[in-house]
């Protein structure tokens, strides 16, 4: 656990008892602070009520007297589409709005690091896409190499309930523009930005204000090291921005669509190689197109981002590719989860808007796709003209039948997971690849994108026995 700082003797109110929320309590209590928590659900307030933690109705006109700070979970909304009721009653109070993050960069640095030869380290992962593949593969590596490593945020451990780290230890953070807009604290060493595409933008009041949630991260202070995707432009804009010219190698600039030249520092995918440059010259090459874990364009693009956080961090080329080598990928996010008579069967259940989706049909050939589901803002129409590599479609979810007829490919009519399956199982030869990349949200039919790739497995191992 890492212990608040800085509020000793104060009253905190928590908003939100999930995870993050109980992890905060636990840590407001742990240094010598008051934590006031509440969350609508009953059943959560009895979860907190039972670790001995007091709840207050923070509703309630004078809740936030004598309260020093307000502390929300990242899900609730504190400015679009508008602020929840118990945020904005903290505003007009006066009352500061923060959040896990924030208490967590207030708090890390601890005075016997002194002590240490290396200090330990925060990386900070944020971007649209690919930021749990890259936090999880950096972590993966850094425990091949040894390294003392732990995963936060949101995935892994929440920040307050890490282990305080040991001498070089390395805490690899994947933070969501929820977390990166609020947290008043944000000082990692080392900060990547994978890409930028159309999410979350009701949150955020349009492109405009997701970009600049995202941004946060390197402003406030600035990060030792900044790991920019510039694929898009707004990573292209936001490397200038940082960077004092051309060979400013503070900043290090990733592509998985270019091959980057010039004076500063690079690392860049082309045909299945990943390839750093360092003023003008090749400093090493590793051999992508083999790993199983790493499958397709955006995947290279992660494991950009992965190396050149790594290279920061002082770990050496050789070390780095052999750890790719290894790492298994994660479950849901391009997971081959079986082989049988030369077909592939692919996890990417978390491919829940069209852009991820987009992605992973690049990734593969001979696509037998299962799709659809919730559909999120904007429709389906960037999906025209990209579905080159599907051979046909087989449509899931409620809507169904809509969904299949906005795709320019053959498509089924499947509704559910099991007939969507058995279906593509009967029709699929031998080269193809049946992939789960739903290109919607899972709520119609599921709790969550976990559910529906469980589904879509369970259904394929029974299918083949």
């Amino acid at each position: 656990m890492i212990p608040v700082k800085g509020y000793e003797g104060a009253k905190l109110a928590v908003l939100g008892l999930g995870r993050s929320g109980l992890a905060t309590a636990r840590a407001v209590r742990a240094g010598g602070a008051e934590a006031l928590c509440w969350d609508d659900n009953p059943a959560a307030r009895e979860a907190a009520e039972a670790e001995g933690f007091t709840c207050r109705d923070l509703h309630k006109g004078g809740a936030f007297d004598n309260v020093a700070a307000l502390i929300t979970s990242p899900g609730i909304p504190h400015l679009y589409p508008k602020p929840n009721p118990v945020i904005r009653a903290a505003m007009e109070a006066g009352v500061p709005v923060d959040n896990d993050i924030g208490l967590f960069f207030r708090s890390f640095a601890d005075a016997e690091w002194q002590m240490h030869d290396q200090p330990p380290r925060v990386v900070a992962v944020t971007g649209s896409n690919g930021k749990s593949t890259t936090v999880a593969l950096l972590h993966h590596i850094l425990q091949e190499a040894g390294r003392e490593s732990q995963l936060a945020g949101n995935i892994g451990r929440g920040v307050l309930d890490i282990d305080p780290p040991g001498e070089g230890g390395v805490v690899v953070l994947e933070l969501s523009s929820y977390q990166t807009e609020l947290a008043r604290a944000l000082t990692p060493d080392v900060a990547v930005f994978t890409n930028l595409s159309p999410d979350h933008l009701d949150r955020h009041g349009g492109m405009g204000g997701y970009f600049a949630a995202k941004r946060r991260l390197f402003a406030e202070g600035g990060p030792d090291r900044a790991v920019i995707g510039i694929d898009e432009d707004e990573g292209l804009f936001l490397a200038g921005q940082l960077s004092e010219g051309a060979s400013d190698d503070r900043v290090i600039r990733i592509s998985a669509a270019h091959k980057l030249t010039g004076p500063g520092w690079q690392v860049f995918a082309k045909k299945g190689f990943l390839s750093e440059y360092r003023k003008g010259r090749q400093a090493a090459s590793i051999d992508l197109r083999g790993m199983m874990g790493l499958p397709g364009a955006h995947n290279h693009q992660n494991a950009c981002a992965a190396y050149a956080a790594a290279r920061t961090l002082g770990l050496a080329p050789r070390l780095i590719g052999d750890a790719m080598a290894t790492f298994p990928g994660l479950p849901h996010r391009s997971q081959t989860i079986a082989e049988a008579d030369g077909v592939r069967y692919v996890n990417d259940s978390k491919a829940t808007n069209v852009d991820s989706a987009v992605k992973a049909l690049n990734a593969f050939k001979n696509i037998r796709w299962i799709c659809g589901g919730l559909e999120k803002d904007g429709g389906l129409d960037a999906l025209k003209g990209r579905t080159g590599n599907v051979v046909k479609a087989y449509v899931i979810g409620r809507e169904a039948a809509g969904f299949a007829l906005q795709l320019d490919v053959e498509a089924e009519v499947c509704t559910t997971m099991a007939a969507a399956v058995e279906r593509a199982i009967e029709d699929a030869q031998e080269g193809d690849t049946v992939l789960l990349a739903p290109a919607a949200a899972s709520f119609d039919q599921y709790d969550n994108f976990e559910q529906r790739g469980e589904d879509f497995t369970e259904e394929v191992k029974t299918r083949l026995g």
